[in-house]
């Protein structure tokens, strides 16, 4: 009797990933796993952990509970964060998870679904005498080139300095978080700007390396970016990211990295501030 309930049980299971399945556009169903290209450079939303080398991270975690629910497998790429909206354009990944915030201009070709708060925030090295966000005028300041950082640094510059006649940030371009990070402790630059959901596993990591200075300056949200055209797989998903919130997975999962805090209450598309 046992065996024959755990054999139905297994049923039921196999039924319903199935189900979920069939609701997804008919290029995933066929091949049955999803494509994801992800940026692993951003812990600790992906990133490659130097002791198995595999992609780890709150994105890879949140991906792998979606495919789950879905009944499905993930084949991830790795690739630089310029590279990531390509991806999508071309097909080669069938939606973006990875550190990418919803944007205004980025919506012209994209949709989001919202699923995590973010912010611009300064990062200094452990020993600096930077103290206060007001001593950054006139310094250095390190980002990923290809997000949008650089602009609200200088947006940030241009009402906090040059504003109030002090001079202007003085940006300094960076190929990724990593990148900025390694300037920042090599003092080729004086400040670094990173998303507020990666400063503290950065300094978690490495103990007495980093500081924040000052709350983050700006407000948004990290979305799951799909083609304009892609609606069937954008409502699948939200569907489906509404259940591991409802579940408590989608927190859990966020506890785990310690982002709790920029947990969402609910999922909305394209609810960035523009």
């Amino acid at each position: 009797m046992l065996n024959k309930a755990l054999l139905a049980a297994g049923a039921t299971v196999l039924i319903g990933a199935a189900a979920q399945a069939a609701d997804l556009p008919a290029q995933i169903t066929d091949r049955g796993h999803l494509n994801l290209t992800v940026n692993g450079t951003y812990a600790p939303m992906e990133y490659t952990d130097p002791a198995t080398g595999k992609l780890t991270g709150l994105d890879i975690d949140l991906a792998k509970a979606i495919a789950a629910k879905l009944g499905l497998e993930i084949e991830f790429s790795d690739t630089a964060f310029a590279q990531l909206i390509p991806s999508l354009e071309t097909g080669r990944t069938d939606f973006i998870i990875s550190g990418l915030s919803d944007r205004a201009s980025r919506r012209e070709t994209m949709d989001f679904i919202d699923y995590l708060r973010t912010g611009a925030q300064f990062l200094v090295g452990d020993g600096s005498e930077i103290t206060s966000v007001e001593q950054l005028c006139g310094k250095k300041v390190g980002t990923t080139r290809s997000t949008s950082f650089p602009e609200e640094i200088q947006k940030w510059s241009a009402a906090n300095c040059e504003a109030k006649g002090a001079p202007a940030v003085v940006y300094v371009p960076a190929e990724n978080s990593i990148d900025a990070r390694t300037q920042l402790k090599q003092g080729r630059i004086d400040a670094a700007v990173q998303g507020s959901e990666t400063i503290p596993y950065a300094m978690q990591n490495e103990p007495d390396t980093f500081r924040a200075v000052g709350e983050p300056f700006t407000l948004g949200y990290q979305g799951i970016a799909f083609r304009k055209a892609d609606t069937e797989l954008r409502a699948k998903i939200q569907e489906t990211l509404q259940a591991l919130l409802d579940d408590g997975t989608y927190l859990k999962i966020l506890t785990s990295y310690g982002l709790q805090a920029n947990a969402v209450e609910e999922l909305k598309i394209n609810a960035a501030p523009q």
